[in-house]
């Protein structure tokens, strides 16, 4: 059964052939904002390397501290691997605290579930599961997103008891609460 777990080079094989899975969906490019986005820029080039992918897990590790450096603007992040086995299976963030820009896009949690292991209902039990570790860090109720046009993502947020705020942009704002 799958599980949230700490990133880990347990995985390495299978973190590789997902990260090829994203790449091959467009993932990647400047225009890609997203988590795994600005990753792939930034390690994806290493990550074939056990060494390098070592310092990367202990890096993403590392930024749910609140005194690891993280560029300007950036709060402590937890970030949650859904693997099963050795097989990884998406990522989830949970930030433990929203700045102006983070209120707006990006909000508490944000998830991702690699291209092959989609609608299987990951992400919803994923979301599921992270809940109560966002109330462990003192996060009564969640700022969840999705884009507007993103139907499964909107239907993985309703599921967890997101309640709908307003649309900013192309994004919908969605409260969860986390209890």
């Amino acid at each position: 059964m799958p599980q949230l777990s700490l990133p880990t080079e347990q995985v390495h094989r299978s973190f590789l052939a997902a990260m090829a899975e994203f790449r091959a969906e467009g993932r990647g490019d400047s225009a890609d904002l997203t988590m795994i986005g600005s990753e792939l820029r930034e390690f994806g080039h290493r990550w074939a390397a056990r060494e390098s992918f070592s310092g990367y897990v202990g890096w993403l590790r590392a930024q749910s501290l609140e005194d690891s450096p993280r560029p300007e603007g950036y709060v402590p992040s937890t970030s949650l691997w859904w693997i099963q086995g050795d097989d990884y299976l998406g990522r989830l963030a949970i930030r433990h605290r929203l700045t102006p820009s983070l209120l707006d896009v990006g909000g508490h949690i944000s998830y991702d579930v690699r291209p092959s292991a989609r609608r299987r209902g990951h992400a919803t039990a994923m979301l599921r599961a992270a809940l109560p570790l966002a109330h462990g860090l003192g996060i009564p109720s969640a700022l969840v997103m999705c884009d507007a046009t993103n139907i499964a993502s909107r239907k993985v947020i309703e599921a967890n008891g997101g309640i709908f705020d307003d649309q900013r942009g192309e994004k919908l704002r969605f409260w969860i609460p986390t209890t």
